[in-house]
């Protein structure tokens, strides 16, 4: 039920109606390193993660440009490629090993249809996925290094045990040598 209430953080969706969603998943595990998504590939399952540490990023191949960390309870997808079912422009690889439930497109389509709560249920996570995109626009360009390290333990301190520490770098826009001054000097 701890999903449950999470949901409930975004929309105060039923418990049937919730039972309905939750009954049309499946499960499905990966292994450390295993790619979920990637380029030129369509995201068609929306992932429930139960256990585990996803990370999406962007690889030019000389440099990897973090974009998101997913865990328990929070859905692990590329966002664009699931909502429009278009190729990803993006990886999405498991950091450890990870057990996820999952629905595809099409299911999801209609649960959607069938239920407005689980309609609404998904634009209030994709409104709060958009506002979460902004803040962090917002973060790397107006907070100095420092702050954003501060901001990021305070959200998420519990990656800095499980997530290596130089996706944690890109993902707030500093340099490695940095964050590791930051981690070992900068209490939060």
């Amino acid at each position: 039920m701890e999903q449950y209430e999470f949901f409930k953080g975004f929309h105060d969706i039923s418990v049937a109606d919730y039972q309905l969603l939750t009954d049309s998943l499946k499960p499905r595990s990966f292994k450390k390193n295993d790619f979920i998504t990637v380029p030129g590939q369509i995201q068609r399952d929306l992932y429930f993660v139960k256990s585990g540490v996803q990370m999406s990023y962007f690889d030019t191949g000389d440099k990897i440009y973090t974009l998101a960390f997913t865990h328990f309870p929070y859905l692990c997808a590329i966002a664009e490629s699931f909502s429009f079912q278009v190729p990803s422009k993006y990886h999405l690889v498991c950091l450890t090993d990870s057990e996820l439930e999952y629905i595809s497109y099409n299911e999801l389509q209609l649960l959607i249809n069938q239920s407005q709560q689980i309609e609404r249920l998904f634009r209030r996570m994709t409104e709060a996925m958009l506002a979460g995109m902004i803040d962090l626009h917002i973060e790397l360009r107006a907070m100095t290094i420092e702050d954003r390290y501060k901001t990021f333990c305070r959200k998420s301190p519990e990656l800095l045990q499980l997530v290596p520490h130089k996706y944690i770098a890109s993902y707030l826009g500093i340099d490695p040598t940095n964050f590791s001054k930051l981690f070992n000097n900068v209490m939060f």
